[in-house]
């Protein structure tokens, strides 16, 4: 395939062997989400963000399988550094039991793995002053570990957490949600973790905010902290759990003002900061960190998808120093998935992806806002993170079956939101081919 003329071919979707092998696959597995019937042939063509189905159909993917595969299929700039390498057997080893390496010296290693990329990672929040990480398999996984960091530090029992809130779907995480109904209802959840609501308008100040964050000169935040009128005491409070920009419940940007309040309240307070990076974080956002952009200085970042593995980062005088506090059999023991992970953010340093991201970002969001009929009632997003809102949750959904049947991969999130997100290092043609592609499949809608 050659990505730089690869364009979209779709005859039938879901053709003849996709419609066999979807039949296949749920005769054993467990109902879950599975958005379109579309089988990726693995030995077939792929390379960025273009794919080959099991009918032959080349597919444009601006999911990036939601942010986890950050450079789309089989990027050179990740896959002729794999392509060096012999692996071996086995790829995951029980971290927490011993450790790994290629035989060099620290620091020289030709193989990079689990404490590569953890050195990394201290690297990349030094800002924050974070010098520690603890890996794991997931997203989830990340963040159940920095609340369980966070109640071992604090000693606190609240939990404080956003309406339209995503943070996983293993149980603590869960209880973290205020997302979708369907993602916890009728399960047990963590006592002690409270809400409030999340900005929604980007542009919002406290005087103009109808989200209910800001309240009759104050915020909802500040008066559930206040020490004389709120429910809550600032002591008791083990951390405070945000996602930057939110991403299941929406793609939904926050203003400065509300940014810069929760800054505000974690300083009053002395607040443990949680920033949730799993979707935000590796460059998605134009920036390492969607935080650096921010006046926030968290406390402890969860990551994942575009690490390949999850990590929960901090400083040293937060994780608990008790040996067997933290463990998992795999913690710290994926080799080759910590490989792509320190590969990864090589690609981002070494080809700008950073800046690449915040231009192509701005192209895509200028292209479809330009041609976007009424229906549309927003088109935003920072760096590739990107977003459209339509004016009916149908419309939405008939956008994103119309976009497939024309080969373009898209995911809804929040009620009534299309995402996108393009490989880090998506091109300025393969914007205009996916914008454009939208932009019919709008039209066709509306």
């Amino acid at each position: 395939m050659d990505r730089e003329s690869a364009e979209p071919t779709v005859s039938e979707l879901p053709g003849a062997k996709a419609r066999e092998w979807v039949e296949y696959h749920h005769q054993v597995s467990a109902p879950s989400t599975y958005v379109y019937d579309f089988v990726w042939d693995i030995t077939e063509d792929a390379e960025g963000p273009f794919c080959t189905d099991v009918d032959g159909n080349v597919l444009l993917d601006f999911t990036s399988h939601v942010a986890a595969a950050p450079l789309g299929y089989n990027n050179p700039k990740i896959m002729e550094k794999v392509e060096a390498f012999d692996f071996v057997d086995p790829t995951k080893i029980a971290g927490q039991d011993f450790y790994v390496s290629d035989g060099n010296a620290p620091g020289e290693e030709e193989i990079p793995g689990p404490a590569t990329l953890m050195n990394r990672l201290a690297d990349l929040t030094s800002q924050y002053d974070m010098d520690t990480v603890f890996l794991s398999n997931s997203g989830a996984e990340a963040v159940e570990n920095a609340i369980k960091v966070a109640y071992d530090a604090t000693g606190g029992k609240y939990g404080l957490t956003f309406e339209g809130a995503f943070h996983g779907r293993t149980l603590g995480a869960l209880s973290l949600n205020r997302s979708k109904a369907v993602h916890r209802r009728g399960y047990p959840e963590i006592p002690a973790v409270q809400s409030v609501p999340y900005c929604r308008d980007r542009s919002c100040s406290p005087e103009t905010c109808d989200c209910g964050f800001f309240v009759r000169g104050s915020s909802s935040l500040r008066e559930k902290l206040h020490p004389e009128r709120g429910n809550v005491d600032p002591e008791d409070v083990a951390y405070l759990i945000v996602e930057p920009i939110q991403g299941e419940g929406g793609y939904q940007i926050p203003s400065d003002a509300f940014v810069t309040e929760i800054a505000d309240l974690v300083e009053e307070h002395d607040l443990t900061l949680v920033v949730d990076e799993i979707q935000t974080g590796v460059g998605r956002t134009g920036s390492m960190w969607a935080s650096d952009d921010l006046p926030i200085e968290p406390d402890i970042i969860t990551g994942a998808k575009g690490l390949r593995v999850g990590a929960t980062i901090s400083n040293t005088d937060v994780f608990p120093d008790e040996k067997g506090r933290l463990s998992s059999t795999w913690g710290a023991g994926d080799v080759v998935n910590s490989m792509m992970g320190v590969f990864t953010l090589d690609a981002i340093e070494e080809y700008d992806l950073l800046d690449n991201a915040v231009e192509r970002g701005r192209q895509f969001k200028e292209t479809v806002a330009d041609a976007a009929p009424e229906t549309v009632v927003d088109v935003r997003g920072k760096g590739l993170m990107l977003a459209v809102e339509f004016d009916t949750k149908e419309r939405r959904e008939a956008v994103v079956e119309s976009a497939l049947k024309r080969g373009l991969l898209t995911l809804a999130c929040g009620y009534k939101t299309l995402r996108a997100l393009p490989p880090l290092d998506v091109t300025e043609r393969e914007i205009e081919l996916g914008a454009h592609l939208l932009l019919d499949a709008i039209e066709d809608v509306s």
